[in-house]
């Protein structure tokens, strides 16, 4: 049986805080003062693990790459990739017209079953046009997170706290299929790397078109930005309202969902915390 979404998250998640656990208690015997790295060693920024060298300014590093891939759930850069994502990302015209084909056939399925006709004017195309949408409102499954961050990464020496606020984000609910929307606020330290601002918010658009539970979402968004640029720490928060809690079962409008990931200092340390946290709030 494949592990789970929140299997393979769980354990990236948990490697990701040894490696930074080692890294921070392992001194280099070449350099007085247990400094792990020396001020000239090149930063690696492979992007999530698997991005490649961007050029001489940041060499590849044996070592630190093996440890930066044992991170990656999958080899294709797709980060935690469903059964079907990969055979979806590598389609081609004729086998992406046939998906949307079962999918319209599908959907046409269902209007019968709740008691409409599927033929009437109003619903005629209906199946279509959902196929369509549907499609597009998942296209983060066809998203590398090698081409999303690209060579947005730049060297610069800025130590002090990067934040991107109210970034509108959109998702389905993979239990009900239904959306859920809010705001996502991520924010980082940097150590010698920043990623370009815009980045941040297409990272969590990558994410969050797919099916998604917003505390998984949370996660993988925090941990790509850990990935790609290996900040001093990165922490995201996410409030959301879903559809699923306002227009069935418990029925609950104005409620909001709050969530939040907090790795490096931003977990360890206290007032780094709870900096980003009044920031947020302003």
């Amino acid at each position: 049986m494949a592990p789970s979404h929140s299997d393979l998250l769980a354990e990236s998640l948990s490697k990701l805080e040894t490696c930074q656990n080692q890294a921070n208690g392992k001194a280099d015997p070449g350099h007085p003062g247990g400094n792990s790295v020396s001020i000239g060693t090149p930063r690696i920024h492979e992007g999530y693990g698997f991005r490649p060298p961007s050029g001489i300014s940041t060499p590849l590093i044996a070592s630190a790459s093996a440890a930066s891939e044992s991170l990656v759930p999958d080899s294709n850069g797709l980060g935690w990739p469903a059964k079907s994502t990969y055979s979806r990302l590598t389609a081609t015209n004729e086998e992406k017209a046939a998906r949307e084909k079962r999918l319209a056939e599908a959907v046409r399925t269902i209007l019968d079953c709740i008691g409409e006709d599927s033929n009437r004017e109003g619903l005629l195309k209906t199946p279509e046009r959902y196929a369509k949408a549907v499609m597009w409102m998942t296209k983060g499954y066809e998203d590398r997170l090698t081409d999303v961050i690209n060579d947005a990464v730049f060297m610069e020496d800025h130590d002090e706290m990067v934040l991107v606020r109210d970034i509108d984000i959109s998702s389905l609910c993979e239990h009900h299929l239904v959306p859920f929307t809010g705001k996502i606020a991520i924010a980082y330290i940097p150590n010698k790397l920043v990623l370009g601002l815009s980045k941040l918010a297409r990272i969590a658009e990558t994410f969050s078109r797919r099916l998604q539970v917003q505390e998984r979402l949370t996660k993988q968004v925090a941990i790509a930005i850990q990935e790609a640029i290996k900040p001093r720490g990165v922490a995201v928060v996410m409030d959301a309202t879903h559809l699923c809690m306002t227009m069935r079962g418990v029925q609950k409008p104005g409620s909001i969902t709050t969530t939040s990931c907090m790795l490096g200092c931003f977990r360890t340390q206290q007032k780094t915390r709870e900096e980003f946290l009044t920031l947020i709030k302003r």
